[in-house]
């Protein structure tokens, strides 16, 4: 009897595990952001505080929250966008993602040191540098799976794949230059991050 080729017997490895988990880390990360929204105490020697006082001066941290939700959900539409096109997995494919949910895991805590410690070079440097690895890392999950039409299909046009590259590389972009300006002005240099869904709106970037 003639022995069954490898390619036929080999391990299969599909995206939809990929996309079931990547799902439940955004929606865990996102959802935890909300924990970073706490009031302080205002029976602890605050006894003629006013909430509306105590929300103003939390002005801050719901910045941080829209922020952090907002760029996560641009990287979860970016992550359903790629896997529309990415239609086999690979080792390699699946550690790129791995590392993408790690740095998506990480977004409640860098969130809640820019919180915690707004307008400290350290902190807007730990946060940019957190969404700039997690940009890289999309760039690399895209660039990797379309070279050579690798994992997508072979009759994705190239348009679409460059499209996909310019995508990936605008929250990196954006990234670099909040981390320069953290060190001139680093109570304002996150602001720059609302210009991304502005960004990816404009056709060199949108997916048609």
């Amino acid at each position: 009897m003639a022995k069954l080729s490898t390619k036929k017997t080999g391990l299969a490895l599909t995206t939809g595990r990929i996309q079931a988990l990547a799902d439940g880390i955004f929606a865990i990360a996102m959802t935890l952001l909300v924990l970073n929204l706490i009031l302080p105490d205002a029976t602890a020697g605050l006894p003629n505080v006013k909430l509306h006082a105590l929300l103003i001066e939390q002005a801050h941290k719901f910045y941080n929250y829209f922020l952090s939700f907002m760029l996560l959900a641009i990287f979860w539409i970016v992550h359903h966008h790629q896997f529309h096109f990415i239609k086999r997995a690979d080792s390699r494919l699946l550690w790129i993602n791995m590392f993408i949910l790690m740095a998506v895991a990480l977004m409640p805590f860098s969130s809640d040191i820019i919180g915690d410690f707004s307008g400290t070079i350290t902190a807007e440097v730990f946060f940019a540098g957190n969404l700039l690895i997690l940009g890289l890392l999309f760039l690399a999950n895209w660039a990797y799976a379309t070279s050579n039409h690798r994992l997508v299909d072979p009759d994705l046009d190239k348009e679409a794949i460059i499209r996909g590259l310019r995508r990936s590389m605008v929250t990196p972009a954006v990234s670099v230059v909040v981390i320069a300006l953290a060190f001139v002005i680093p109570s304002w240099c996150t602001l720059l991050y609302l210009i991304i869904p502005v960004l990816l709106a404009f056709r060199p970037f949108r997916r048609d």
